[in-house]
């Protein structure tokens, strides 16, 4: 029913910089929040940012003043801009969505994309 696709994975080196985005598909009555987590090889997934319809934005401690989330409400999607990248970062990045669903009974669902990989060199 809901289907969030990632983009702008990649190669970077160290101290370089990363866009990624996430569009939400589907029968979609409302999303909030949007946010990305990651995973690195051999760590739980652990969260980077999330972003509130409103706007109210959280960050892990670690990417505060570096990372940058926004989103679109209209064409939900949401964006991670990335800056000053350490190689310790390298992991396979997740989108995530809250959203209403569109259903005889509107109901909230918790979704997940397939992640994209960032990789940064040292």
């Amino acid at each position: 029913q809901v289907q969030l696709v990632e983009s702008g994975g990649g190669l970077v080196q160290a101290g370089g910089s990363l866009r990624l985005s996430c569009v939400a598909s589907g029968s979609i009555l409302s999303i909030n929040p949007m946010g990305w987590y990651r995973q690195a090889p051999g760590k739980q997934r652990e969260l980077v940012a999330t972003i509130t319809s409103g706007g109210t934005t959280n960050y892990a401690d670690s990417v505060k003043g570096r990372f940058t989330i926004s989103r679109d409400n209209a064409k939900n999607t949401v964006n991670l801009q990335m800056n000053s990248l350490k190689p310790e970062e390298t992991a396979v990045y997740y989108c995530n969505a809250m959203v209403l669903i569109a259903t005889t009974i509107p109901r909230w669902g918790n979704y997940w994309g397939q992640g994209t990989q960032v990789t940064v060199s040292s």
